[in-house]
């Protein structure tokens, strides 16, 4: 009787406890619940427990910063695998490095071409000739010449003359750049600001040299914290060009046409401090015509790149490229470097990047002389190198020791270097109006430069017609699929930037975060790289059973957003709490930690990325193909339906994303899709991002490769769809329609496959909407909530 009354009330009691289950919703035939009665367990299963302590975003951002740093500094070492350099010959060591001074000319983005008649033209008006000033031995006038599309570059030209006046057949031809500060009649000592035993240009002159002086564009504010350098580079840099290249081009249309000239006027030379160093270091890295080279005030280590100012941003630089080896690229010609004082300014930034610019230390500027010469030893090409020391800030911009070591090596008759501090004569006329001259000159070079950066832009829909999508396969969903993945690796290597770095075991940590009545939440980590890790918060429905298996939605915050703003009532209004939402339909959800967020402190990761020819996404994917890897081999994950869904810059990464993790397996895009090149490049569309401070934003030569039809295309076949609030800031609805319209046209017309791809246009701003999108998630990854009951 005893074991009768005891199995009788074992039998009721699971008797009762089931029809709990039942009533409850949480019973499935077989199966019992993921979270057994009781407390909850405070780490998941297979997880170690997460003891990370402070702010786990913080240590994301910093974990990313040390792996890029790290990764800087590698490649200071690994660049050896680039070159194969023959040091057998002059003829046989420039034909060995070729290759490497055509990839350096892409990537200054020197893709324009120049025009076929360069010489300069004498400006002049009714009431005032071209000449200007004179001095001793020369006179002086304001010139330009056509460069490339419709820019001409302007300047001042520097003209022998004898004791009558009647012109002299120069010792050499210069061009002398001075610092993008520095207007041209500064530097001939026409209008005060530069000292006169530092105006190289005009010394240049008085020792028979042939001297043009190009103005270079200057760091004024273009608008409230946004400089005009800054500004022109922004659509140039989208457009696959920048600053640097632009005038560049401009010096090697000067070079077009001084080469033409060479046996009345002379070897070619190029000088410049500041920027006009850069601007004579690259110049004669990439155009051998050039003869001799003279650099002061910018040559060192470039591995700080990152921290000067953003217009002169090369993407992939240092991946090939640190000083030493752009020096080595003007072997055997004569390169001359001055460690002396640099252009020194700090900016902190505003709508524009901050930066610092500072005077290179003379141990700097000796060490990476002595690293371009390791480089060409043992040959005698080494002695092509010279270097002229000052003693650091307190030297001259640019010394007399360094303007003398640079006439004797240019010119064709050796005579002592006359070093003046004479100052030339101005005409009245070119005086009175100078003040209004120069500035005029300036914006109409802005504008020039401007203009052909929109011209490019217009021009980027057929090229990237021509360029992409020439490269799918349209004639099956399955050979179109075969065909992406060629244009996949193109996107991922050249465009967004791959490290190769090796993929760490998961080693998962978790700790309970959050529990409702409804869901449980946890912060997990996850380890990616060394020193960079994935991070952010699962949500599991508390009716989830065991042995069942689950569709994930993986929920992207926007721009400083967190995972925990995508959840509860505390949430940032905009994303109408869209995981607690989708946790309520009974999805898996896991709301992930990316990396922009802390201000300049992520937007420093971009900058430290692109010279390495990365990005923000090459950290930002692996990333997630760590959060999908892992997710899929949970027990109560289907691997097969795992779906994306980000708003605003969660909408750029389910742009980016999923185009290059094929395990999503769809991607939604809310408060993002766009006219997206047109929204980085334009200055004529008001929402452009070239007004704003997102100075981050731009992605090189985005133009000619990928806009946001193009990485739909690669999302395709999957599902993808568009949410678009009309009153949504972030673009106008005429320019989202035009870029959908091709997507629609891919996925109608091209593969027959209409129902994979929808948009929701919704009375509302920048916000989730979750109507016609939660609807998509149901029927793409087939999860029926007809009988559920909804938690909102």
């Amino acid at each position: 009787m005893r074991l009768f009354s005891l199995s009788s009330r074992c039998l009721m009691l699971s008797v009762m406890a089931l029809l709990v289950a039942v009533i409850s919703g949480n019973y499935v035939s077989g199966q019992t619940s993921f979270f057994p009665a009781g407390k909850t367990p405070e780490a998941l299963a297979g997880t170690d427990p997460l003891t990370m302590p402070g702010d786990i975003a913080s240590e994301l951002v910093a974990g990313a910063d040390k792996f890029l740093l790290n990764h800087i500094e590698m490649a200071r070492q690994s660049r050896v695998t680039e070159w194969e350099r023959d040091l057998s010959s002059s003829e046989a060591y420039q034909k060995s490095v070729t290759k490497q001074r055509e990839l350096l000319a892409k990537r200054l983005g020197l893709r324009d071409m120049r025009k076929q008649d360069t010489k300069p033209r004498l400006i002049s008006t009714p009431d005032r000739t071209s000449q200007i000033a004179s001095g001793e031995g020369y006179v002086v006038h304001r010139i330009e010449w056509a460069s490339f599309g419709d820019c001409y570059g302007r300047g001042l030209m520097l003209e022998p003359v004898d004791r009558e006046g009647k012109s002299q057949k120069p010792r050499g031809q210069i061009v002398a750049f001075p610092d993008c500060e520095v207007s041209p009649e500064q530097l001939v000592g026409i209008v005060e600001g530069v000292k006169p035993e530092e105006q190289y240009a005009r010394i240049f002159a008085e020792n028979g040299f042939r001297v043009v002086v190009p103005l270079l564009v200057n760091r004024a504010e273009r608008m409230p914290k946004l400089s005009n350098r800054e500004w022109l580079y922004r659509a140039a840099f989208e457009m696959g060009r920048g600053m640097v290249g632009y005038e560049v081009q401009e010096a090697q249309a000067l070079i077009d046409w001084m080469q033409s000239d060479l046996e009345k006027a002379g070897k070619i030379g190029l000088y410049g401090w500041g920027e006009g160093g850069l601007l004579a270091f690259y110049t004669g890295a990439v155009d051998t015509r050039v003869q001799v080279i003279g650099v002061s005030g910018y040559f060192e280590s470039r591995d700080n790149i990152w921290e000067e100012p953003i217009d002169r941003n090369i993407f992939g630089l240092l991946e090939t490229f640190g000083d030493a080896e752009i020096a080595s690229l003007i072997a055997p010609r004569h390169f001359i470097v001055e460690a002396g004082r640099g252009p020194e300014a700090t900016f902190a930034g505003g709508k524009g990047a901050p930066y610092r610019l500072r005077t290179p230390t003379v141990a700097a500027v000796e060490a990476e002389v002595n690293r371009a010469k390791v480089l060409l030893s043992p040959s005698k090409m080494i002695d092509h190198i010279q270097l002229v020391k000052g003693s650091g800030k307190s030297d001259f911009a640019s010394s007399s020791a360094m303007v003398s070591a640079f006439v004797n090596q240019l010119a064709s008759e050796k005579r002592e270097v006359k070093l003046t501090t004479s100052q030339p004569r101005c005409s009245d006329a070119y005086q009175a109006d100078v003040a209004e001259i120069s500035p005029r000159a300036m914006q109409q070079k802005i504008h020039e430069l401007n203009m052909h950066s929109q011209h490019l832009l217009r021009e980027s829909h057929y090229l990237r017609q021509a360029e992409t999508m020439s490269r799918f396969d349209y004639s099956s969903v399955e050979a179109y699929e075969k065909s992406a993945q060629a244009v996949r690796n193109y996107f991922y290597e050249d465009v967004i930037g791959r490290f190769d770095d090796k993929v760490l075991p998961f080693q998962p940590k978790s700790r309970l975060f959050m529990e409702t009545e409804n869901w449980v939440a946890y912060e997990v980590t996850l380890n990616v790289y060394e020193d960079l890790f994935a991070y952010g918060l699962l949500l599991l429905p508390r009716d989830l059973k065991k042995g069942e298996r689950r569709p994930v939605v993986v929920c992207q915050h926007g721009l400083e957003g967190r995972p925990q703003d995508t959840i509860g009532e505390k949430g940032f209004e905009a994303y109408k709490a869209f995981s607690s939402q989708l946790a309520g339909r009974g999805y898996v959800v896991f709301a992930p930690q990316n990396l922009y967020i802390f201000t300049d402190r992520f937007r420093s990761l971009q900058r430290k990325a692109n010279p390495l020819k990365k990005t923000l996404f090459s950290l930002i994917t692996p990333q997630h193909q760590q959060i999908v890897d892992w997710l899929q081999s949970l027990d109560f994950v289907d691997p097969d339906r795992v779906g994306f869904y980000g708003l605003s810059y969660g909408g750029k990464t389910a742009m980016r994303v999923p185009a290059l993790v094929t395990d999503y397996k769809l991607s939604i895009c809310s408060a993002d899709f766009n006219e997206w090149v047109d929204k980085n490049a334009s200055t004529r569309n008001p929402r452009s991002y070239t007004f704003f401070g997102e100075y981050e934003i731009f992605e090189f030569d985005l133009g000619s490769t990928f806009n946001y039809a193009e990485m739909a295309a690669l999302i395709a076949p999957r599902p993808f769809m568009v949410e678009r609030g009309h009153d949504d800031g972030v673009g106008d609805d005429w320019t989202v329609a035009y870029e959908y319209a091709k997507v629609q046209n891919l996925y109608s017309s091209k593969l027959k496959i209409p129902t994979q791809t929808e948009i929701e246009y919704f009375d509302g701003p920048h916000t989730i909407n979750g109507v016609g999108t939660f609807r998509f998630l149901d029927r793409h990854l087939n999860w029926s909530v007809s009988e559920r009951k909804v938690i909102k």
